[in-house]
């Protein structure tokens, strides 16, 4: 690819619009050219990609204040806030976890910007262990992982400031509690895995040059941290020959082997092993390649359980022994079938967690892969867990839906018997909804199930206001869950949908890769179908409809209002990847070239890309619906340029009286780790947003 940059001031845009007389501030134009193949590409607000610049600090605050601005003008803004505030502060208790002498827990006492872990002593008495709102005065620091060393005594947790990926690790004598040495800095895409009670091991890319926000990271390398010496001292354990975009490292439960994982995209990985009982033992290829996902869950001496895709696009368990670990070695343990299998362990059992629908079912196996039990759930909905050590005697569940909030079970392996554990006190009657799951036809033929959550008694006469969620990648599954925002949605009258589109997870390699690359197209027809069913079967209609998404869904709703945007009446994008020429370009994001492929690929699939890019895809005379743009400052996952340029197009192009709105989080990154505060009132503004511009002047009467 030719890039040809000529940078030059021109003016732009102080427009006004419509009845609402919106003035957008100022963006100046460059004139950004760049060349793909013989074909020049405009990007005239290349200059916003610049994080660190005063220009772009200015902008962000110019844009939040006119968004504020609208914000604070809608009438019941403050009593849709004080309803959320209400039902988020009940109670929130996490399942326990023993390390050392010591029983931990998780707990927010409802409206707490970030949970608190505390732990139970010998004798009983519960004391506070971490509590993140002690990090930062404005909570915008959060904890993001906590491990225990072998035996207990000695923790290191990582720590996110402003949301970002990037993260601190602090460690300490988990007895006293008391910093045992200087913090490990600079770590991302990283857990923390101790070897023993001697050190642990950790992955991180040097240092980027320019913005540590915004800069390409394509080298993963793994250290291990020995107690007691300086971080500069770390020894590479893989990465420094071998360049990979991301690398990572666990031991085994009985400290006898190291894992190493390798890839270079978000899909498909390398797989070696490393005897960590004899001194210097090499590292021992298992899969040597990035055609398949693949990932040790267990061993048992030498013999291997290994979780994979492999010849199984809904995966399977194989074994191997170390001795002979490369694949043509491998055999069945538990088989593929037609459910896509996400596996766990404890207790001495595997849990085979199957999508079925896009709901769990959970079976339980021992180690000679003879089935023991089907687990029996509560209800439909998702069960999450079922993981331990192999001497745990009690394992630990939780189960939700879109209308049960997240509670959590005890689980006896022997027995199968269930019982609650914590079932938090919400002020909602989750028995005065129901959710009813739909199979629709796509645009080719192909059946999209989606679920539907709504108020008992709801008319069908195509007038409720609805969202309808996304998300269409990366092999992910949306899978039913509470959500204190949705049932404030839903209690307002609101109905809540959920499609399960290609290129997520919900069936596995196939329906991942029906979503992907030269396929994507198959995503967005997806959801707009998904938009058509719905108003055809009058559960809304276009003026009373709201698409929603984060992130990949973000994308999807940037694509979904730029092909539709006679669809709906409001578009919610947040975090998108929006400009699909350039988002290689920044941070990690070379790694989601599986899904999406590049523009430098081949001619055909920049034109592919260029062709539903959102950025490149506004055109002027368009009514556009009323849209709000969300994004944070410090996300270093999906760059807030993406946002930033794509609402810079909007503002300048729309037609009529349907506002365009960016709203910019300080001190936030990619979502992860903000503050209960930040997020009930980003929740508000939202839903005020959407409701106000479906023409609601007040909250319905309950």
């Amino acid at each position: 690819m030719k890039k040809t940059i000529l940078i030059m001031a021109i003016t732009t845009a102080g427009i006004s619009f419509g009845q609402n007389k919106i003035k957008y501030p100022e963006t100046k134009k460059g004139e950004t050219i760049d060349t793909y193949f013989d074909t020049k590409v405009n990007d005239p607000y290349r200059w916003l990609e610049d994080d660190k610049s005063i220009e772009t600090g200015a902008w962000v605050k110019a844009e939040n204040e006119v968004t504020y601005g609208y914000l604070d003008k809608i009438p019941f803004r403050e009593a849709l806030k004080k309803r959320m505030e209400k039902l988020w502060n009940f109670e929130k208790i996490g399942a326990p976890f023993t390390e050392g002498k010591f029983t931990y827990y998780s707990k927010n006492n409802g409206l707490q910007n970030q949970s608190v872990i505390y732990r139970k002593g010998e004798k009983g008495k519960d004391e506070i262990f971490l509590d993140p709102n002690t990090f930062s005065k404005d909570g915008t620091t959060s904890l993001g992982g906590l491990n225990f060393s072998k035996d207990g005594s000695k923790a290191a947790y990582s720590i996110s400031e402003g949301g970002s990926d990037w993260r601190k690790v602090i460690i300490i004598d988990a007895v006293s509690k008391k910093v045992l040495e200087d913090t490990i800095v600079d770590v991302k895409f990283s857990g923390v895995s101790w070897l023993g009670n001697e050190g642990f091991y950790y992955s991180s890319y040097d240092k980027p040059k320019g913005s540590e926000l915004s800069a390409k990271t394509d080298q993963h390398k793994l250290y291990f941290h020995k107690l007691g010496t300086s971080q500069k001292d770390d020894k590479i354990i893989f990465g420094a020959d071998q360049k990979r975009r991301y690398v990572g490292g666990s031991v085994t439960e009985d400290d006898r082997y190291l894992i190493i994982s390798a890839a270079n995209s978000t899909y498909g990985n390398e797989l070696y092993i490393k005897d960590l009982s004899k001194p210097d033992s090499p590292i021992i290829t298992i899969v040597d390649n990035f055609n398949s996902d693949n990932q040790i869950i267990e061993n048992e001496g030498s013999k291997l359980f290994i979780d994979t895709d492999l010849g199984a696009p809904n995966k399977r368990i194989v074994t191997a022994d170390v001795s002979n670990p490369k694949p043509e070695n491998w055999k069945d343990f538990i088989k593929e079938t037609e459910n896509v299998l996400a596996p766990s362990t404890g207790s001495g059992y595997f849990f085979a967690n199957y999508t079925k629908d896009a709901v769990s079912l959970v079976l339980q196996y021992d180690y000679n892969g003879k089935l023991v039990r089907e687990i029996k759930l509560p209800a439909v909905g998702t069960a999450g867990g079922f993981g331990g050590k192999k001497e745990e005697k009690v394992l630990y569940y939780s189960f939700t839906n879109y209308t049960t909030p997240g509670t959590i079970f005890s689980f006896d392996p022997k027995s199968g018997k269930s019982e609650i554990y914590q079932k938090p006190v919400v002020d909602f009657k989750s028995e005065d909804y129901e959710s009813k799951q739909v199979f629709y036809t796509s645009k080719d033929g192909t059946k999209i199930p989606m679920i539907i959550t709504y108020k008992k008694g709801l008319k069908l006469d195509g007038k409720n206001p609805t969202i309808l969620y996304g998300y269409g990648g990366f092999n992910i599954s949306l899978t039913p869950g509470f959500s204190i925002a949705n049932a404030v949605w839903m209690e307002n009258g609101g109905v809540y949908a959920v499609a399960n589109l290609r290129g997520g997870g919900e069936y596995g390699k196939k329906w991942h890769d029906a979503g992907t690359k030269l396929k994507k197209q198959n995503v967005f027809d997806d959801f707009i179908a998904a938009a058509e069913y719905l108003i055809a079967q009058k559960y809304t209609s276009s003026d009373f409809l709201a698409i929603r998404g984060g992130s990949n869904g973000g994308l999807l709703v940037g694509a979904t209002m730029t092909q539709r945007p006679d669809l709906m009446k409001v578009a919610l994008p947040a975090v998108g990847v929006m400009d699909m020429l350039r988002y290689n370009a920044f941070t990690a994001g070379a790694g989601w070239g599986f899904d999406y492929g590049t523009a430098q690929d081949s001619k055909e699939m920049f034109e592919y890309l260029k062709g539903y890019s959102p950025v490149q895809n506004v055109k002027k005379g368009v009514h556009y619906p009323a849209t709000m743009v969300t994004t944070g400052d410090h996300d270093d996952r999906v760059v807030p340029a993406h946002s930033f340029k794509f609402a810079a197009e909007l503002q300048e192009k729309q037609t009529g009286d349907n506002p365009v709105l960016i709203r910019i989080d300080v001190k936030a990154g990619h979502g992860a780790g903000k503050s209960v505060a930040a997020t009930i009132q980003e929740n508000v503004d939202i839903q005020a947003f959407t409701l106000y511009n479906m023409g609601f002047k007040a909250l319905p009467k309950k």
